[in-house]
């Protein structure tokens, strides 16, 4: 069927190619941008059964419905008290801007126990979760302060929810161009050193360039159908559609150069390459789809927009792979290689037969000094702890500087505290006893280090305190993992009054089921993903072992990976934690993306024990594949490592590092040497119940 589709491939080239710019073309001005709709908070992630999101409801009444997003200006000096002249200034700011179009009210907070520094909280008519702030009205803002004319030393900034999501915007914006712009840089120049050829980069590279400019509408588009799409997905499809992309040009080009140096016409030899490899690509491509869309059975918002967003991305990639990268191959011919011209005869290294022949004659010493390996960078789990549940703002941004002023004046306790609500049947106006036994009761836990005095919502039956958690200070891991106990303690306490419902609201506890709901999926998704992958291996091989230790492999290299990230950015790094993201995305980017050449690998090892014994068909298989998925390995966990470089947080930086670290794993490690020791260790009983030959005699 391949073939027939690279015949139609190779006669409709023009149109094709044509086609295909078009769509690109039309998509770019009749749909959406990726941009347009993105979510950003992490409390939207969470679903409505969370007992964060139901605290939010129950603090609900305490809320202006038609407030929008605020702001926070923090204004101070880092050497000394402010002076008379700062408070001038201070007050022509809060003057202007109330006049700025959109500020609803401006509120003067006070000033620090320290005396350095002001807040204002500035209420603002912008809708309160949108996608890209209000640069406009932040800008606004800001330009009050230069106005002003504050005396040296001095600084002003503008920071909280609305300039943190503005600036945001503008980070993520400015680091997808980056990210975008150097996985292209990387790609390019390591393409031309594979290669040695000016012109085989730029066909391989441009089907995933233009899969990436479609997809990003399409998905856009999509998601007005009823799939969310998070910002990471923004970061994540570039560096996914760029990496895989080449990879599946890479395998075709490979096998294409490996027909013609058997003297085959080119045209022909494009119909045998894509007869040889374009199996693999498709279940590969099927593989990294089938996984990603799994997330889609995820609790956690955030994993059921991201993954199936990205499969959509994935599935159009494939589609260029079989149709736009073939017509561009039989448009430049004999001239892709240019200026070496493969010939007959001509072979690629023997580096990797060699390699291969030594693994086979060793399997037993390989596979037990590799699972040693796997299981030392394993042991690197010890380290694991969970973090990355703040949003914060992007380092070197006004709002970050504002952030940074107000954790250094003001106390931390007060700044984020934690929300204990209490609902009542009816107005507690006639319950005063109620709300005084219920504040005694709350001041007397161990578990906080001081509770407020009562506040009334506008109903008359709600009340709220604001408390500090006695495990630590607000956002830190003591603290989040109070959360439990505070929940138990205002159950226990709305039973003891009276009250009809409770819970407890802010970030502490939202971080709190962020952990809890984003690591459970991986009970829910991991099963479904390795069952798909093994059903998806057992078609593609006609086997039901090799499935097993293809599959085992890369959940090695999973635990691997994770082990590896969390020694070097929690024990040496000294971060607080891994992101609480990585488990469940790395288990799918890992799974997935690690099948890719164990599929290019054992259809070609299928391919060749047609006739000779398993462990020659090995050493033929890595000694033909080896250069292609060297290269392509080297791609893809390069790409991952410009997300890591050229992204704008910390969750960038860790989960490319990760999933390079994977990539790299599965391409020098489980492919080169778990895989072909276990294969030869099995012989003919990888491939049954099925027999690739009646002469092979294992």
């Amino acid at each position: 069927m391949l073939q027939a589709l690279a015949r139609f491939d190779i006669r409709f080239r023009w149109l094709i190619v044509a086609g295909w710019i078009v769509a690109v073309i039309a998509a770019s001005r009749l749909l959406p941008s990726l941009a347009s709709v993105s979510q950003v908070s992490n409390s939207a992630f969470l679903p409505s059964s969370a007992p964060s999101q139901h605290a939010i409801d129950l603090a609900a009444p305490f809320q202006n419905p038609t407030a929008g997003a605020t702001a926070v200006i923090v204004a101070s000096r880092s050497d000394a008290p402010l002076s008379t002249d700062d408070d001038a200034v201070i007050a022509r700011v809060e003057t202007a801007v109330v006049g700025v179009a959109g500020v609803v009210a401006v509120r003067d907070e006070g000033t620090s126990p320290d005396r350095q520094a002001r807040q204002v909280l500035v209420m603002t008519n912008s809708p309160s979760i949108t996608n890209n702030g209000d640069p406009a009205l932040v800008d606004a803002v800001r330009a009050t302060f230069a106005e002003a004319q504050p005396p040296a030393g001095l600084q002003l900034h503008l920071t909280g929810p609305l300039a943190q999501t503005t600036d945001g915007s503008a980070s993520a914006a400015q680091a997808g161009n980056n990210i975008r712009l150097f996985s292209v840089l990387f790609v390019v120049a390591l393409l031309f050193v594979v290669y040695r050829s000016l012109l085989a980069p730029l066909v391989t590279l441009l089907p995933a360039l233009l899969s990436l400019l479609l997809a990003g509408p399409v998905i856009a588009k999509a998601s007005q159908l009823g799939i969310p799409v998070s910002p990471a997905t923004q970061t994540l499809l570039p560096v996914l559609l760029l990496g895989a992309g080449t990879d599946y040009g890479l395998f075709l080009v490979y096998r294409l150069r490996e027909e013609i140096r058997r003297g085959i016409e080119p045209a022909a030899a494009l119909e045998r390459a894509m007869g040889g490899v374009g199996v693999a690509i498709g279940y590969s491509a099927m593989t990294v789809a089938a996984a990603l869309a799994c997330l889609a059975l995820a609790s956690f918002v955030l994993y059921r927009g991201l993954g199936p967003s990205l499969a959509v991305g994935v599935v159009v990639l494939l589609t260029a792979a079989l149709t736009l990268l073939p017509a561009l191959l039989s448009i430049t011919s004999r001239w892709l290689f240019w200026p070496s011209h493969p010939a007959l005869g001509q072979r690629t290294t023997a580096a990797w037969g060699r390699l291969a022949a030594r693994v086979v004659q060793r399997p037993v010493p390989v596979l037990l000094a590799g699972l040693l390996v796997l299981g030392g960078f394993a042991a690197g789990i010890a380290w694991f702890r969970p973090g990355g549940f703040t949003s914060s703002a992007p380092s070197a941004s006004d709002s970050a500087a504002g952030d940074a002023a107000i954790a250094s004046h003001f106390p931390a306790g007060n700044s984020n505290p934690e929300i204990l609500l209490l609902r009542f049947a009816s107005p507690v106006s006639a319950q005063s006893q109620a709300v005084a036994a219920a504040q005694e009761e709350l001041s007397r836990s161990s578990l906080l280090g001081a509770v407020s005095a009562p506040f009334i919502s506008n109903d008359g039956r709600s009340v709220r305190f604001n408390g500090t958690s006695a495990a630590g200070p607000a956002a830190s891991q003591a603290a989040i993992s109070a959360i439990p106990g505070l929940r138990t303690l205002i159950a226990a306490t709305a039973h003891d009054v009276g009250a009809s419902d409770s819970g407890v609201a802010g970030s502490d506890a939202v971080a709190y089921d962020l952990y809890h709901y984003s690591t459970a999926d991986l009970a829910t998704v991991a099963p479904v993903i390795l069952l798909l992958l093994a059903l998806l291996l057992a078609a593609l091989l006609r086997s039901l072992v090799a499935p097993l230790y293809l599959i085992a492999t890369v959940a090695l290299s999973y635990l691997a990976s994770l082990g590896a990230a969390s020694f070097v950015f929690i024990r040496l790094a000294g971060d607080s934690g891994l992101n609480f993201l990585i488990p469940v995305l790395l288990f799918a980017f890992a799974m997935a993306l690690g099948e890719d050449y164990n599929m290019l690998l054992m259809t070609r090892v299928r391919e060749e024990a047609r006739g000779r014994p398993m462990h020659k068909a090995l050493v033929e298989a890595v000694s033909q594949t080896g250069g292609s998925i060297t290269s392509a390995g080297l791609i893809l966990a390069g790409t991952f490592t410009v997300l890591a470089i050229a992204g704008n947080s910390d969750q960038s930086r860790q989960l490319g590092f990760t999933i390079a670290f994977a990539v790299l794993l599965d391409t020098f490690f489980i492919r080169t040497l778990l895989v072909p020791s276990i294969a030869v260790l099995l012989g003919r009983w990888n491939w049954w119940p099925s027999r690739p030959g009646i002469e092979n005699p294992g």
